[in-house]
């Protein structure tokens, strides 16, 4: 009998399924949460609230905890890319234009948000700019979005700096009034390269961290010593202000093109002040050294960036998609390696959004589907968890917190 759509089931077996590609298995799910896994049994008597399966795979739902909600332009006509070079210039580009979509702010960041969740992502963290030009209008049609899927998806919402803290006078009170809206992270971006002033910027940043009690995300783009230098510093205040868990360090860009011993020191250094990082799978080299950080115990998790807006034409609001772009990008072609792609942009997302949840502890750890695990969950066929990453198969179902919220790419 199939799961009623559109509310909250006390009660659910998901018969016929196959958790992280093994061995066929029937999940029961009360009150939202996984609470028996058990092998499949074609005798059993069906019970009243049961979803079949039908052999699929079944993984944790995705976590996309680095994305761009509030400058996409996806459902829309392509337009050319009219940005120029460096985070200044695409900033810029990026504030002429976005007004002048072909539909609201309000509507796409909602379409997109829905687009994602019937992929399978239930779990986002997202960037909404702040500055003296948006004030807080961006951020607000993240709150909206958030809000009208808050049955289907959990979202934090990062009020992010995009124009920095420091260049225009009222950056740093648009950012303290983004708090007070309702944001639930302290965004900064490239102390050294576009503040240039990296005390007074990180100064604002924590002091409003530690002012409202809110987590801290960098956008570090910066090159080399000097991205190297600005994560020491990010790295500093975490320990000072005792936010050990409560930090994370986007793209770093610059971080990992040093010495062998450079890089494992800084490994070493993350994971002992517990600063996680999200990586969007950049190509060109600008990679992460996945296996080492995840061995070192770094929360590490993967994001989709601007969804086809006006910094980049890429983005397509599939993490599955995302997550074949971080296999390929790092070289992996062994199946444990491509699945522990998976297990990054599954549960080690998770894990970046609330450190109490199970991370990916080794390349061969699969956690989010252990009883007592929470019911965020997607089937979608392939023969194992490498050929769905291959294939991308479009026959999925999304579950949220117990409850079917997509099917077939299409919201329910």
């Amino acid at each position: 009998m199939p799961v009623p759509r559109g509310r909250a089931e006390p009660q659910v077996l998901i018969r016929g399924c196959r958790p992280w590609g093994a061995a066929l298995s029937d999940v029961q799910v009360s009150d939202g949460v996984i609470t028996e896994v058990t092998a499949h049994d074609p005798a059993a008597p069906a019970q009243e609230d049961e979803l079949d399966g039908r052999g699929r795979l079944i993984l944790p739902t995705f976590a996309d905890v680095h994305v761009h909600l509030d400058s996409t332009r996806l459902g829309l006509p392509f337009r050319p890319h009219t940005g120029g070079s460096g985070v200044w210039e695409m900033m810029l580009n990026d504030r002429a234009h976005w007004r002048e979509a072909e539909v609201g702010i309000v509507e796409r960041v909602a379409h997109t948000l829905g687009a994602m969740v019937a992929r399978g992502t239930t779990r986002v963290r997202s960037f909404a700019q702040v500055d003296v030009d948006c004030g807080l209008e961006r951020l607000e049609a993240v709150l909206a979005a958030r809000e009208t899927h808050r049955r289907r998806a959990e979202v934090q919402v990062i009020a992010f700096p995009q124009a920095g803290l420091l260049r225009e006078e009222g950056s740093a009170q648009v950012l303290e009034d983004a708090l007070r809206a309702g944001a639930d992270v302290v965004g900064g971006i490239d102390p050294c390269a576009l503040d240039r002033d990296p005390v007074r910027h990180l100064d604002i940043v924590f002091g409003l961290a530690e002012r409202y009690q809110r987590p801290v995300d960098i956008h570090l783009h910066e090159p080399g010593e000097l991205g190297r230098f600005s994560a020491s510093l990010v790295l500093e205040r975490t320990r000072a202000l005792g936010m050990q868990g409560n930090v994370l360090l986007s793209h770093g860009y610059g971080l990992w093109d040093g010495t062998e011993s450079q890089t494992r020191a800084l490994v070493e250094d993350l994971a002992e002040a517990d600063v996680a990082t999200a990586t969007v799978a950049p190509g060109g080299g600008r990679g992460i050294p996945l296996v080492q950080l995840t061995e070192a115990g770094v929360r590490v998790g993967l994001g989709e960036d601007g969804q086809r807006d006006y910094w980049s034409p890429y983005g397509n609001a599939d993490m599955l998609d995302r997550t074949w772009q971080l296999a390929f990008t790092s070289g992996f072609r062994a199946d444990v390696l491509v699945e522990h792609c998976v297990a990054v942009a599954t549960a080690g997302g998770a894990a970046v959004m609330d450190r109490a949840r199970p991370r990916p502890a080794s390349v061969d750890d699969r956690p989010g589907l252990e009883v007592g695990a929470d019911a965020h969950l997607t089937l979608l066929p392939g023969d194992t968890v490498t050929s769905a990453v291959m294939d991308r198969p479009q026959d999925r179902t999304v579950i949220h917190a117990g409850r079917v919220v997509a099917e077939g790419l299409e919201l329910v």
